[in-house]
C-alpha cells in the first residue's frame, strides 16, 4: 500500500510515545491502534500491524531491564512458558471464539487495577514476607490465564501482570513492573506469531512503527529506573482508566447501534 512520509512520520512519533508509556504503565496501544485505524486498513489488519510495533517495544524495555539485573531469564523460565502458551491458545480461541463477555468484563478489571494503585500504601520490597505464591504456582495460574487474556483480547495485560507481582509476588513497584514486561513482551510473541502465520500485520507499517516503539519503550524503561512509584503509579491509574473508559464507550456504542 501507498503511504505518504506525514503518515509514517506520524506513526514513528505515535509508536515511540506508546513505547515509552507501555514501558512504563501499559495502555500504549490506546495511542497506536486509533492512529493505525486512520490509515485505512482493516481492524484485523491493524489490530496484527500494532501487535508486531508493541513487541519490538516490549523487547527492547525487556532487554533493557535484564541488562540492568531486574530481570533474571534462569528464574522465570517456566512462567515465560506458561505464559507463551496461555496467550497462543487465546490467539487460537479468538479466532473462533465470541469476546463480547471478557469485553463487558475487562473494563470493571481496569477500573479495579486504577482503585488499587490509587488508594494502595507504596509497594515495597519486602524481604520479610514469603511471597503468597510459589515461583511455579504463580507461572501455572497467572502466567497461563493473563497470558491467555492477553493472546485473547489484550488491553491493560502489563497492568494485570503488575498487580500479580506485587500482591502476590510482594515485589516492589519497579521489579513487578519489569518482570510484567518480559511477560508482556512474550505473550506479544505468542499472538503475533498466529498473526503472522494468517498474513495480516502491514510491514511496511509496523516496521517503521516498531523503530518508533523501540526507542520510546528504551526511555520509558529508563524513566521507571530513575523515577520509579513516582511515574508508575500515576500513569498507570490514568492508563486503565482511559481504557477502561474508551471500552465502555464502544459498548455503549454497539448497544445503540442494536437498538437503533
Amino acid at each position: 500500500m501507498e503511504v505518504s512520509i506525514e503518515i509514517l512520520a506520524l506513526l514513528f512519533f505515535a509508536a515511540a510515545l506508546a513505547g515509552c508509556i507501555d514501558a512504563i504503565a501499559g495502555g500504549g496501544g490506546l495511542i497506536t491502534l486509533p492512529v493505525l485505524m486512520a490509515t485505512g486498513i482493516s481492524p484485523a489488519q491493524a489490530i496484527a500491524t500494532n501487535k508486531l510495533q508493541s513487541s519490538f517495544g516490549s523487547f527492547s524495555s525487556t532487554l533493557y531491564f535484564i541488562r540492568n539485573g531486574l530481570i533474571s531469564l534462569r528464574q522465570m523460565w517456566f512462567a515465560i512458558v506458561c505464559t507463551f502458551t496461555g496467550a497462543a491458545i487465546g490467539a487460537e480461541l479468538v479466532q473462533i471464539l465470541d469476546a463480547d463477555l471478557l469485553t463487558s468484563l475487562i473494563p470493571a478489571l481496569l477500573v479495579a487495577i486504577s482503585l488499587y494503585f490509587l488508594f494502595s500504601p507504596p509497594a515495597k520490597s519486602e524481604t520479610n514476607k514469603k511471597a503468597v505464591l510459589s515461583d511455579g504456582v504463580f507461572a501455572l495460574l497467572v502466567g497461563t490465564t493473563v497470558g491467555f487474556y492477553d493472546g485473547f483480547f489484550g488491553p491493560g495485560t502489563g497492568a494485570i501482570f503488575a498487580v500479580c507481582f506485587i500482591v502476590l509476588g510482594r515485589l516492589s513497584i519497579i521489579e513487578a513492573t519489569a518482570r510484567a514486561k518480559i511477560l508482556n513482551f512474550t505473550s506479544n510473541i505468542a499472538a503475533l506469531t498466529f498473526f503472522l502465520i494468517a498474513g495480516l500485520p502491514i510491514w511496511k507499517l509496523g516496521l517503521v512503527m516498531a523503530v518508533g516503539q523501540f526507542l520510546g519503550a528504551r526511555a520509558g524503561a529508563r524513566i521507571v529506573l530513575n523515577k520509579g512509584q513516582k511515574w508508575i503509579r500515576p500513569l498507570v491509574i490514568l492508563m486503565s482508566l482511559s481504557m477502561a473508559l474508551k471500552l465502555l464507550w464502544e459498548q455503549h456504542q454497539q448497544w445503540l447501534l442494536s437498538v437503533i
